[in-house]
Order: structure tokens, then sequence, then C-alpha cells
């Protein structure tokens, strides 16, 4: 997946700004698709050159114009082609597995103190998922098509971070078995 398909499918329903679309980015979106807001914007004047996208201008009284963003034809059909082909497993990319391939007597305290870290980060997005879930995505059978889609994905969100609090606590009781030299 790239960043212009996550972006496409953020302006799938809503004309947004870019301002609106990162601020998606922070509270949904990207807790699954990273993205800096530098990016965001670079990739949505790509999108633009490519005709994916519309945008137009809004004036506003004592603030500067903002631009928002729409997904044109062309863009839905690129999309569409996109959630046609076969997707890739994703690889796990992460620092602190590689930090524990070289754990040591030496760095055994500082590696516990990241594994906590990280357990009570993913905690705290346990946490908002559940209520999101509530919120949102209570009543499965209700919801549109698209919005089924979404509460599926926030429920692979769940799963994902229930199983790495679990790996978390196994880890914390092990390496606290170490003996620290």
């Amino acid at each position: 997946m790239s960043l212009a398909h996550a972006i496409m499918t953020a302006v799938l329903d809503d004309e947004l700004t870019g301002y609106e679309l990162a601020k998606r980015f922070d509270t949904s979106l990207g807790f699954f698709w990273q993205a800096s807001h530098q990016q965001i914007y670079r990739e949505l004047k790509t999108l633009s050159e490519k005709n994916f996208l519309t945008s137009r201008a809004i004036s506003q009284q004592k603030r500067p114009d903002k631009t928002v963003y729409r997904l044109t034809d062309e863009g839905l059909e690129h999309l569409q082609a996109w959630v046609h082909n076969t997707t890739k497993p994703r690889l796990a990319k992460d620092e602190l597995f590689i930090k524990l391939y070289n754990l040591s007597e030496d760095n055994l305290a500082a590696l516990i103190g990241e594994v906590r870290e990280r357990r009570e980060h993913v905690q705290r997005n346990l946490s908002l998922y559940y209520r999101i879930r509530e919120k949102s995505y209570a009543n499965f059978s209700e919801l549109s098509t698209r919005m089924k889609g979404v509460a599926l994905v926030l429920d692979a969100g769940i799963r994902d971070a229930e199983s790495i609090l679990l790996w978390c606590d196994r880890a914390l009781e092990r390496l606290g078995m170490i003996k620290a030299g």
C-alpha cells in the first residue's frame, strides 16, 4: 500500500483540507498507516497532478483561504483497481526487536524499560480502540458496508494490541529472570 491509497481512502466520502486529512491520520488511519504532515501535503500535490484528486479554494474571513480535496472519478477507478490487487503480507519492522537481538547484562535495564514503555503505549491505544468500537461500531450488522470494513480493521488493531500486551507481559517476566551483571 502506498500513502496515496490511504489518502484516496480518506477522501472517499468527504472533501477534506490537508489539515483535516493530517488530523484524520493522527486519529484513525494513522493507527494503521503512518505519515507525517509534510508527506501528506506532498502526496496531495502529486495526486492532484495525476488527476486522482481535485482541489478547490475556499475563502475565509480573517484566515488564509483553505484548499479542500475530493476524489475524482479517475481516482476512484484507480482506488477500486488497487483494492482488487493481491495484498502482500506486512513485514514486521520493529527497532525494539533488533535491540533485543543485542540483549546483554549491560543493557538489560534499558531494554526492560523499553518493553514497559511499549506496553504502556499499546495499552493506551487499546483503550482508545475499545472506546472507538463502543461509540461507533458496536452494532456491526447495522453498519454500512464500507463502515463494516472499517470495523474489521479496528478489530484487527484490537487483536494485534491484545497480542502485543501478552508478548510484553511475557517478555518482562522472562527479562526479570536474567541477572544483571
